[in-house]
């Protein structure tokens, strides 16, 4: 079986099994991961990468095909599937064999990542629109947390989804997204640098890039 479709019915079993981590109904676009994986290899020194939820390595591939020698990734993941079939993709398919030694895959939520190492870039595919808001401070406190001075967080979110959701919603879920919406309009004016419209998605996107810092990269 080719590694796409493998890929795809991977997910869409995760989709229907745990749609709540999961947050996608098709796994990320080439626009998307090209998007996400803006600044991987634009550092004149080596770049310590971590990927928060690749899932089954959509945005995974993009990243891999900006890295060089001498970069190196961290991939954090909760789902155990999508941990089998990201270990069996590094096996056996050349894009992402060709650099298994420059990678290492964590089966766990990323909030048990140690803080022994930080990153210049933080690149997450976790569905923040679809968790509590006190789980979605800890997500980001624990991002920021690994990325060091001057990095970069990307991450991103399907446009205009919390306002649709909040037009169908029960009181309680309407309450929980506006609490993500202040969270976001918070975070993003103080340290965006950039935003990626990203038609060619299912749903489209906007990818947030974020540097914590007062020196923004080439962008």
């Amino acid at each position: 079986m080719g590694g796409l479709v493998r890929e795809y019915l991977v997910f869409w079993r995760e989709v229907w099994r745990a749609y709540h981590t999961t947050g996608a109904i098709l796994p990320s676009s080439r626009s998307l991961g090209r998007a996400l994986a803006r600044y991987v290899g634009r550092q004149n020194q080596p770049q310590w990468i971590l990927e928060v939820g690749p899932g089954t390595g959509a945005v995974t591939r993009w990243i891999l095909a900006r890295m060089r020698p001498e970069d190196r990734l961290d991939l954090v993941e909760l789902n155990e599937r999508f941990v089998a079939q990201l270990r069996q993709r590094f096996a056996a398919e050349v894009p992402f064999q060709r650099l298994r030694g420059q990678v290492r895959i964590f089966h766990a939520p990323v909030q048990q990542m140690p803080c022994s190492h930080q990153y210049d870039l933080i690149i997450s595919g976790l569905p923040l629109n679809n968790f509590q808001v006190a789980e979605v401070q800890a997500i980001l406190d624990k991002m920021s947390g690994l990325l060091r001075p001057g990095g970069v967080l990307s991450f991103f979110e399907y446009i205009g989804i919390r306002k649709l959701r909040g037009l169908v919603a029960a009181r309680a879920d309407r309450q929980r997204l506006q609490g993500i919406e202040r969270m976001f309009r918070e975070l993003l004016r103080q340290w965006e640098i950039r935003r990626d419209w990203i038609w060619l998605n299912v749903p489209p996107a906007w990818v947030h890039h974020l540097q914590p810092a007062s020196t923004p990269p080439d962008r």
